[in-house]
């Protein structure tokens, strides 16, 4: 009958950790302007540089703006503390990140819908100041864009990112319409429940379903629900997870560890 995909966007289809980290610095200084009294380019360089290590903690936009903050706050003395900041490492965000975001977020009086709107609103005040530079400020993985150009099976896109952001860099950089009702976007629902729709759909009924994630955490949710027993998982192994986490879904039989290539091979 055919296979179904549905493919995380971030990790999986692009590389986007270079735009949502000066995004977030966008959104900090909006947020927390006295924040970057004394911050030259080169600390902003440095937060940006860090974001690469710890990218595999977020689990939706905002987050990276809660990161961004909190790890100027590791790294300069005069600035007023968390509870959480004295003698953090990013090694210490990677492990505990679960445990770090719920106290900052109290400390800091911070509501998630309010950092979620100013995220947004801070990309779409670049997209249209200068949309070739947050375009460029994206990549997708190689082989990505023809693989979803020339793919022959069925193709939704269930992700934590904006629907307006995932449509706009698909179309720009990879050359691809997708169906606005086939992208799932923050707000849709969590993933789980998405799979849960897109299983019952008439239209779909008789495919291989596949799911393709970067994150385990979200896989081991998939696993936790038994009426999602049908789909097969996928952890790619290219995107924003850790070698630990690699290792330990290697040991989880649902999940299989997936290359780059191969799944490039996987939508022809």
């Amino acid at each position: 009958m055919g296979d179904l995909y549905a493919l995380d966007f971030d990790g999986v289809l692009c590389d986007s950790c270079g735009e949502s980290s000066l995004s977030a610095v966008k959104a900090a200084k909006v947020r927390w302007p006295a924040l970057f009294d004394g911050v030259d380019s080169a600390m902003e360089d440095w937060v940006v540089d860090q974001m690469y290590i710890v990218r595999p903690v977020v689990e939706t936009g905002y987050e990276n703006v809660l990161l961004v903050r909190l790890l100027l706050e590791m790294k300069i003395p005069s600035i007023s503390k968390s509870s959480v900041a004295e003698g953090l490492t990013v090694e210490g965000i990677l492990e505990n990140w679960s445990k770090i975001k719920p106290v900052i977020m109290e400390e800091w009086d911070e509501k998630r819908d309010v950092l979620v709107d100013l995220f947004g609103k801070v990309r779409d005040e670049w997209m249209e100041k200068d949309l070739a530079t947050w375009i460029g400020a994206n990549r997708f993985y190689p082989g990505v864009s023809d693989a979803l150009k020339f793919a022959s099976s069925r193709i939704y896109i269930v992700t934590t990112k904006q629907s307006r952001f995932a449509d706009a860099l698909l179309r720009e950089i990879a050359g691809v319409t997708i169906a606005p009702e086939r992208i799932y976007g923050l707000g849709t629902g969590p993933k789980v429940e998405v799979l849960k729709q897109l299983q019952k759909k008439p239209e779909l009924q008789g495919l291989t379903l596949h799911f393709v994630e970067d994150r385990l955490a979200t896989l081991k949710n998939v696993i936790n629900e038994s009426e999602l027993d049908k789909w097969n998982l996928y952890l790619g192994d290219w995107g924003y997870n850790t070698q630990k986490e690699r290792a330990e879904a290697a040991n989880i039989p649902r999940i299989r560890l997936l290359g780059l290539s191969d799944f490039s091979s996987f939508l022809s």
